[in-house]
């Protein structure tokens, strides 16, 4: 009987964290519903201003001299590590750690910049210089944060406190699927795009600038470091929404699958009490006619 007992409290217990990653998934969802458009609207912009820049830099090229171009011997590297700031998300956040501490080595002298609150507890434990750390960017991410955090970097930059910054996130590819991402942010590649376009079509294309493109690309660079900036903090902010739906909805069908076991191992449990029972009384009244 206590056996039974047992069994009973196991599942309701295993019904009601059932219930909760039902919530879970169902909040998840609505956010990742938000996140997803929010990244989808910024993608076409951050995609077309690169191509801006990477003509503009072409067609300046050794008239334009701007610190954010400048290319330098990776002596001293900026990493950046955006992680989220809550967990129950899978291997979310276990997978952005892992590559932030295989890349480390490989790296001549580090400083980190951390961009979540689980990254921050990970390498708080760890003797590794850290730039700074944001704990609670992840809840609602603004342009204004982006730009935060990007003065930092273009100041640190161009006074050359660091010949480079890389980043490692989560790109978000679709609600089952993320997709671990490392790149560098500064300096600002420059060309790329310009090359592509010249390999495509044959020639270069021309271009008539108003002011020059030298003033154009001034403005231009600092705005495209924020909007990086912001691009990556949304990618991963839609990224952590889908893994904890993901996370979430697994965790909800094994907690089906163990309500399953529980119920029949409580049936046969039953069955076999009551079995036991009547062959007692069975045996009971044989004993009193005998």
């Amino acid at each position: 009987m206590a056996n039974l007992i047992d069994i009973r409290r196991r599942i309701r217990s295993v019904k009601n964290t059932q219930q909760i990653t039902k919530a879970m998934k169902m909040v998840a969802a609505a956010r990742l519903r938000r996140a997803q458009d929010r990244i989808l609207a910024t993608r076409p912009y951050a995609l077309e201003i690169k191509k801006v820049i990477a003509n503009l830099a072409a067609h300046a090229a050794g008239r334009l001299k701007h610190p954010l171009l400048e290319v330098r011997p990776e002596e001293r590297v900026l990493l950046i590590v955006v992680t989220g700031d809550k967990g129950l998300a899978g291997s979310f956040n276990a997978n952005v750690l892992r590559r932030a501490v295989e890349s480390i080595p490989r790296l001549k002298s580090v400083e980190l910049l951390l961009l979540g609150s689980k990254g921050v507890a990970f390498f708080r434990r760890r003797p590794l210089k850290v730039r700074k750390g944001y704990t609670t960017l992840f809840s609602n991410v603004t342009y204004a944060q982006a730009e935060e955090i990007a003065a930092d970097l273009r100041e640190a930059y161009a006074t050359g406190a660091y010949d480079a910054v890389h980043v490692i996130y989560n790109k978000f590819k679709s609600i089952i699927s993320q997709e671990l991402t490392e790149e560098r942010l500064l300096p600002i590649p420059a060309g790329e795009g310009a090359a592509a376009e010249t390999a495509a079509g044959g020639q270069t294309r021309e271009y008539l600038f108003e002011p020059s493109a030298e003033e154009i690309l001034e403005e231009l660079l600092p705005r495209y470091v924020t909007f990086q900036v912001y691009r990556i903090l949304l990618e991963s902010q839609a990224a952590e929404h889908a893994a904890r739906m993901t996370a979430s909805d697994s965790a909800t069908k094994n907690a089906g699958e163990i309500i399953d076991r529980l119920t029949l191992r409580y049936n046969r449990a039953r069955q076999a009490a009551i079995t036991t029972e009547l062959i007692e009384v069975v045996s009971g009244a044989n004993a009193l006619e005998g």
